[in-house]
């Protein structure tokens, strides 16, 4: 198999490294990759991952047999649709599909029309009655920007001017998710499907907020475990039988199904799981700390997705437990700066390492994000894996690097 990976981050990164160890790869390309994954396969940094017509040519000129796609930009461009017309293999939806994502107007509805568990909402377009309904509400609500926004496009506050104003910015050129504000703790759940069939992958949880005690505003992720210590059994069976099971039926139903990942953002009320929204790929930085427990052939994985195959795969997932903190750039979640030299990471196996969007000239590393890095330590316990994470985290060094130093804690909602 020859593989192209599409996308530069930590995600894309982790992936990368589970395609290297396997045994069906004769040919391994990113595109466009950072510094960690160069050390693993070929960068394509030149190629523009989210144009169509780029990813046909690269796939052409290296043979490529089969495209994974890490990122959400590809997915909205229709990078699947014009390699699925071309015969190539990919792990990713369609852009129809990939709405669910793309537009979280598109998803709240599908949730409602099938009565998939989630909390009340509604969609606006307009100023007006947005600001009317603001002023009067009588809860706690969550605001979110419909379109792609690297999980950054939400809002909860209980200022009425603070929510004004955010929606009146996203209404300048987007619609606005106006939805009930649920209190739980929330838990990522991924499934990989072959468009017939799926399988669910152990839970992971994403520390959202900048700070410690998951206070500040929300980022694209701070941390994450794998699996999650506290989900009990039974919120677990609920999460399958009332929210994974009827929306594979409602995907199939309303011809959505795809091949690749699904992914459930879940809180666990009091009241049952609720869903929060969809991703159609792995979450960052979910994928760092799930993927390196997946013992099986990643190669042998992908393509029996791609065969329609996944029933008869025997998937083998490690029992021990991964924690990962993401290392930051002063400023992130808000203005920071790229580019700035790495004076040292940890020198040790008994963690992961993966990079986003780093770059490397004339011997020397350079951040190229706001989330640098990822560090995941991996233990026989929930305790080992942290204690190895925060063992390593500090040897990240670069100027204004930062932390939280809670990732590994339970999470509970306000």
């Amino acid at each position: 198999m020859r593989v192209l990976v599409l996308g530069n981050g930590a995600r894309e990164h982790a992936i990368t490294a589970r395609f290297a160890l396997s045994r069906r790869i004769s040919g391994l390309f990113v595109a466009p990759g950072n510094a960690g994954t160069d050390a693993l396969a070929t960068n394509l940094t030149d190629l523009d991952h989210t144009d169509p017509q780029a990813v046909l040519r690269a796939c052409r000129e290296q043979e490529i047999n089969l495209v994974f796609i890490g990122s959400e930009e590809p997915l909205a461009a229709g990078v699947a649709d014009l390699l699925a017309d071309q015969r190539i293999d990919c792990v990713g939806p369609p852009r129809r599909t990939a709405l669910l994502e793309s537009s979280k107007a598109f998803s709240k509805e599908f949730m409602q029309r099938n009565q998939i568990p989630t909390a009340a909402g509604q969609t606006f377009t307009q100023v007006g009655p947005f600001e009317e309904y603001i002023r009067n509400r009588k809860q706690r609500v969550v605001l979110k920007k419909s379109g792609l926004a690297a999980g950054k496009g939400v809002l909860e506050s209980d200022d009425t001017e603070e929510l004004i104003a955010f929606g009146r910015n996203v209404l300048a050129d987007d619609s606005l998710v106006v939805e009930q504000h649920l209190v739980g703790y929330e838990v990522s759940v991924f499934a990989l499907t072959d468009a017939t069939d799926y399988c669910l992958l152990p839970s992971c949880a994403d520390y959202k907020k900048a700070h410690d005690g998951s206070k500040g505003p929300n980022t694209g992720g701070m941390g994450a475990v794998c699996p999650v210590p506290w989900l009990e059994t039974e919120a677990w069976h609920q999460i399958k039988s009332r929210i994974v099971e009827p929306t594979f039926e409602a995907l199939h139903k309303e011809a959505l199904s795809f091949i690749g990942v699904l992914y459930f953002g879940i809180m666990v009320t009091e009241d049952g799981p609720m869903t929060l929204e969809f991703n159609l790929r792995f979450g960052d930085p979910e994928a760092q700390v799930l993927l390196p427990l997946i013992k099986c052939d990643f190669g042998s994985l992908s393509e029996a997705m791609v065969r329609g195959k996944l029933a008869d795969f025997p998937i083998e997932v490690s029992q021990k437990s991964a924690v990962g903190i993401v290392i930051a750039a002063d400023g992130y979640p808000a203005e920071y700066k790229t580019g700035i030299p790495v004076e040292g990471l940890p020198e040790t196996d008994a963690i992961q390492l993966y990079h986003t969007a780093t770059t490397e000239r004339d011997g020397v590393l350079y951040t190229g994000s706001g989330r640098c890095f990822t560090v995941v330590g991996i233990g026989r316990e929930h305790l080992d894996a942290m204690n190895a994470a925060y063992a390593a985290a500090p040897q990240v060094r670069f100027n204004g690097a930062w932390y939280r130093h809670d990732i590994g804690g339970k999470i509970f909602g306000p």
